[in-house]
């Protein structure tokens, strides 16, 4: 039976590890070509291995707009064409907030975030018209949506990703491109290792202890894996997302659904400490049964 990208050729950003990696599995199970772009050259080798025939690696910082072309016309010479772009490269970036901001870790985090994806929409572009169309997949954060979830530099670049896919799908719809993002929460990857300045094997070890204790945070009581950002990622690329363009998709165990007495009985209420009445009355209330 064919699969939902039967014939189609994608080409994922940071495809190497982590939502990337997961995202090129389940795209090759559904039929897709892959070109896997990252600078994880010893990943790449394994990858290209495992799926000779399906899946070209290619050394690619999206910082560097020549090697993003490359990437692009790899996709060309290879498979003949691009019908897909998931622009997911990225880390965690500059620590910290405003207090310790400084000008060289904004510009790298934002040329790595937010620069990265345009250049990569800027030259799949034409490859996409030539198709006759195309999906772009843009990885944004809840840390875009809420405060709290990241540092200053990732979670204002995440928030723009999410308005450049809304500018970015008014311009291309019309030529039957779709531009969408995902909002990941608590995935169990290594860009929590790096956001504490791990090297890359140590913060890849890390991702287990978030699967491990994710879990807990969040409404939906499951450890939040790559392949769940992989089935929104499947989504938007495939057919079946065919009128949808311009928005964003939240995949974060409900995480952001309120705080945590919105959904653990346990929780202290907030409006009940203003208020100076129990957590039990504060129950009452809301359901109707005042005491």
């Amino acid at each position: 039976m064919a699969g939902r990208l039967a014939g189609k050729v994608a080409l994922i950003t940071g495809g190497c590890s982590g939502i990337g990696l997961g995202s090129v599995e389940l795209f090759l199970g559904e039929g897709a070509f892959v070109v896997a772009a990252d600078v994880q050259d010893e990943k790449g080798a394994i990858l290209a291995r495992r799926f000779p025939d399906t899946v070209r690696y290619i050394h690619c910082d999206v910082t560097d707009e020549a090697q993003i072309e490359a990437a692009c016309a790899l996709a060309v010479s290879a498979f003949g064409g691009l019908d897909i772009l998931f622009n997911n490269a990225g880390h965690a970036g500059l620590p910290g907030g405003v207090e310790t901001v400084t000008a060289e870790g904004w510009d790298a985090t934002f040329a790595l975030l937010l620069r990265g994806p345009v250049l990569g929409m800027k030259h799949a572009l034409p490859l996409m018209r030539a198709r006759g169309g195309g999906s772009i997949i843009n990885t944004a954060s809840i840390a875009g949506l809420q405060a709290g979830w990241g540092p200053l530099a990732y979670s204002t670049a995440k928030g723009a990703v999410i308005h450049l896919t809304r500018c970015a799908a008014a311009e291309l719809s019309p030529m039957k491109i779709r531009v969408n993002a995902i909002c990941p929460g608590l995935i169990a990857t290594s860009i929590f290792g790096t956001a504490l300045g791990l090297p890359r094997e140590a913060a890849d070890q890390m991702a287990a202890m978030v699967a491990q204790n994710a879990a807990a945070a969040q409404p939906i009581p499951k450890a939040g894996l790559p392949a769940d950002i992989a089935a929104a990622a499947l989504y938007l690329a495939s057919d079946d997302s065919a009128f949808v363009s311009g928005t964003h998709i939240v995949v974060d165990g409900a995480i952001t659904i309120g705080g945590r007495h919105a959904w653990d009985p346990a929780a202290a209420s907030p409006f009940a400490a203003i208020m100076g009445v129990t957590a039990e009355q504060v129950a009452g209330i809301v359901g109707g049964k005042p005491d």
